[in-house]
């Protein structure tokens, strides 16, 4: 269910599959400009990086983005054509890729306020439904995602640690559950590991940084 996909780093994955995406590139090594679609979860520097999206980018890319990031964009000089700005709790198509917006935020922190309308993305590619959590703690509405494959944060300090995305990996059920956003800015390279010993082991956990 994972094959040809990477964690770049931290929150950055890249899916290599009928279509080129990338998720929150970041810190990317080399210039791919490969992209078929870009999603973007929030705008932190860490999710959204101009240099790096730079270095993915192709002719006829499309970026999707919440509706804050619009203007960025269209000032680098994005033509509005390849933008799709994106609201929580919605649902949208990308070159054919079906995909749901899921609400990211913080609870118990300042960081990720439900109000900017920040996103984790629900999507089925060739049919495997994958979330990409983005930046959040434990909501109710995340509690209720269905999904074979899930990228979960565990790096604690912005979002969930190890220990509460076990809990939500526990709730939700995937068959594969990968952390990610660890390693780099926040938490620990051991957290992976962790977190996998907190999972359920009927789920499998791969972990992807090393």
């Amino acid at each position: 269910m994972i094959e040809n996909i990477e964690v770049l780093c931290h929150s950055s994955i890249r899916f290599s599959k009928k279509k080129i995406i990338y998720f929150d590139p970041f810190k990317i090594e080399k210039n791919y400009n490969d992209a078929d679609v870009i999603f973007i979860t929030h705008d932190h520097y860490d999710h959204y990086s101009e240099e790096d999206i730079d270095k993915v980018v192709k002719g006829d890319t499309i970026i999707v983005v919440p509706e804050d990031l619009k203007t960025k964009l269209l000032k680098k000089g994005w033509k509005e054509k390849n933008i799709i700005t994106v609201r929580p709790n919605e649902n949208y198509t990308v070159k054919n890729i079906e995909f749901k917006t899921i609400p990211a935020y913080n609870v118990n922190k300042q960081f990720h306020p439900k109000e900017n309308a920040w996103v984790g993305y629900l999507l089925e590619i060739e049919g495997i439904t994958y979330y990409i959590a983005g930046d959040t703690d434990i909501t109710e509405e995340n509690k209720k995602v269905k999904c074979d494959v899930a990228f979960v944060p565990v790096g604690g300090t912005y979002t969930i640690d190890y220990k509460e995305a076990a809990e939500l990996i526990n709730e939700i059920k995937p068959k594969v559950a990968v952390p990610t956003h660890y390693g780099s800015i926040v938490g620990s390279k051991k957290d992976g590991i962790k977190f996998s010993k907190l999972v359920n082991p009927e789920i499998e956990v791969e972990v992807l940084i090393k």
